[in-house]
């Protein structure tokens, strides 16, 4: 089983644990706080488990229905995951302001707070193990969940604030302020894995960085005279690249495939975690204007 598929199994365990705690100490205590971390388990829980999916069926093989593969499942995930959290988001920002207009008074409080300090210590022990897993995959539905556990993390610990105020204050309103505050904040975190999600599914150009990085290996290549119509992007795990190489019209086939040989294996070595499929066109010529009206960038 692939690394990144390990981390699916164990992120679903941890959030359906989780869920199990939180329900039923939110049930009993009536605390939108604690209710709220528990319904945002319980998002967690039904998107690792998509998450599961989503790399199971992307690392499948291309086929006659697929030429290109099922990469774009990842992001896919990503922009679900994303849009999960703010939907999670709004239902708590409701919840919070219902009790701010309609007080309810909070019991079991001692539980509360063990059940949010255990919910840190487990949240926090989660989050180091996806952050490993995304540094050695660069997958980016790992370091979405990574992300998503990771804002679970800062609002288990300002839920345990606002809990330890009301136990001593007996201000009950803090409960509610703290679910507005923590609904502000999931929608803010998760408008940058919505973003590179789309992104990527609207066949976004790699970072500049990159293309520089390619580019370079171009233009030291002795091998050609020119280049043109660099075209890149990325699907999950899958990073594709096609340009126009011109060669000298002398040149045999056999060399010229050589050259072509030579410029993907550099490509290649750019990024040794992606599968990277390079396509390089060999021009006799340089038909840049000849063809400066098909679509391209």
């Amino acid at each position: 089983m692939r690394l990144e598929k390990k981390a699916t199994v164990v992120s679903t365990s941890v959030a359906a644990l989780l869920v199990v705690i939180k329900m039923t100490v939110g049930v009993l205590s009536g605390s939108i706080a604690v209710l709220a971390s528990a319904i945002d388990s319980l998002l967690d829980l039904i998107v690792s488990m998509f998450n599961y999916f989503a790399l199971n069926t992307s690392e499948k093989a291309a086929d006659k229905s697929f030429n290109f593969g099922r990469g774009k499942m990842e992001p896919l995930a990503a922009v679900m995951e994303g849009t999960v959290i703010s939907l999670s988001a709004l239902f708590i920002l409701y919840e919070a302001l219902i009790k701010i207009f309609h007080p309810r008074e909070m019991a079991y409080m001692s539980e509360s707070i063990w059940v949010m300090l255990v919910s840190i210590v487990i949240t926090a022990l989660l989050v180091m193990y996806l952050n490993s897993v995304a540094k050695k995959t660069n997958n980016m539905v790992i370091k979405a969940d990574a992300l998503h556990y990771k804002t679970d993390l800062f609002s288990n610990g300002a839920v345990l604030v606002a809990l330890t105020l009301i136990y001593f204050t007996g201000e009950q309103l803090i409960d509610s302020i703290l679910g507005v505050a923590i609904a502000i904040y999931m929608i803010y975190s998760s408008f940058p894995i919505i973003k590179e999600g789309v992104l990527m599914l609207l066949d976004v150009a790699l970072p500049e960085e990159d293309i520089i990085k390619i580019e370079n290996i171009l233009k030291n290549e002795n091998g050609i005279t020119d280049y043109h119509f660099l075209q890149t992007r990325k699907s999950g795990s899958h990073i594709f690249i096609s340009v126009h190489a011109v060669f000298n019209i002398s040149i045999s086939l056999y060399d010229a495939h050589l050259v072509s040989d030579k410029l993907e294996d550099a490509m290649k070595k750019l990024f040794d975690d992606k599968k990277t499929h390079i396509i390089i066109h060999m021009d006799p010529y340089d038909d840049s204007e000849i063809n400066e009206d098909e679509d391209r960038y």
